[in-house]
């Protein structure tokens, strides 16, 4: 972390999400004798690979089709058009993330200064951007965003464009994935 925060390097945590109108409310209130709901309505489906770093830089790529090595690969091949210093992108174990067509881009990328880190399987944990997903899922959007479709993907491009600025997420008590494999190497 030492490299990040000289400036010498830039880590990106990247994973996907889905946003749908069936909306995610862990809890709600209503006055006494009211019945007060959200009817969840299928169809529409916003899913979005992100790269974050810790200091809120968002990459957010959407799409309303499926999320696919196709569309990883795409994304990454634009996200390495703004690398100007060593990034490393950081990324859980999905087929998509390890497939051959992904590996074939590896080199092409390393020679552009941007590498792949690997979590360890089964640490959802160390991948900064589901703190992110939780933030806009349960925090940031309102229930009269699920009004209708139009207005939710407004309220996701809002949200797009708001973080780092005025939507911030602190990170300074989440682990880093270094501190893990450093934690990793004292214990072996």
């Amino acid at each position: 972390m030492l490299m990040e925060e000289a400036g010498k390097l830039k880590i990106y945590y990247g994973d996907e999400s889905g946003f749908s109108l069936e909306p995610c409310i862990p809890y709600g209130w209503q006055p006494p004798g009211e019945y007060v709901r959200i009817t969840p309505v299928g169809g529409h489906r916003l899913n979005v690979f992100g790269l974050l770093s810790r200091d809120n830089d968002l990459h957010a790529f959407s799409t309303h089709g499926t999320v696919d090595t196709d569309m990883v690969i795409a994304c990454m091949d634009e996200f390495v058009k703004t690398v100007t210093v060593k990034t490393v992108v950081v990324l859980d174990n999905a087929s998509i993330h390890r497939s051959e067509k992904f590996n074939a881009k590896l080199l092409e990328w390393s020679q552009k200064g941007l590498r792949i880190f690997h979590l360890p399987p089964y640490s959802p944990h160390l991948n900064i951007i589901e703190t992110l997903w939780r933030k806009i899922k349960y925090d940031w959007l309102k229930p009269g965003d699920y009004a209708a479709w139009e207005t939710l993907q407004k309220a996701l491009d809002n949200i797009w464009t708001a973080v780092g600025k005025d939507l911030k997420i602190n990170f300074a008590g989440l682990k880093h994935f270094s501190e893990y494999k450093t934690q990793k190497a004292a214990i072996n």
